[in-house]
């Protein structure tokens, strides 16, 4: 099974910014095949949804918690997604996670309809 590989996290000042990077570790996975998301879990708590992106990008969704802080893209000539978190607060640390989808988009917000995982990348964001 095809591996897909975040980048980007690191440690940041509240009110700052960082830029995820999704990307497929092999050649045959074609991204535009695939909702893509965006989860995180944060320590001692469960894992949930943050953005989706449906197959050519005409529809975005987004958790509450981080509507109007961060934009999901994608660049499906370059096979990768990415997650511009801008305005960053200390509970948006977390591990995120990169997922694909192949259901229809009603099912972008649920982990289980996500057949493919990252291992992902850790985002401290400090007060």
């Amino acid at each position: 099974q095809v591996q897909l590989v975040e980048s980007g996290g690191g440690l940041v000042q509240a009110g700052g910014s960082l830029r995820l990077s999704c990307a497929a570790s092999e050649r045959t996975f074609s991204i535009s095949d695939y909702i893509m998301g965006w989860f995180r879990q944060a320590p001692g708590k469960e894992r949930e949804f943050v953005a989706a992106i449906s197959w050519n990008g005409g529809a975005t969704n987004y958790a509450d918690s981080v509507k109007g802080r961060f934009t999901i893209s994608r660049d499906n000539a370059k096979d990768t997604v990415y997650l511009q978190m801008n305005s960053l607060k200390p509970e948006d640390t977390a591990v995120y996670y990169c997922a694909a989808n192949r259901l229809s988009w009603p099912h972008a917000t649920t982990y289980a309809a996500y057949d493919y995982w990252g291992q992902g990348t850790k985002v401290t964001v400090s007060s």
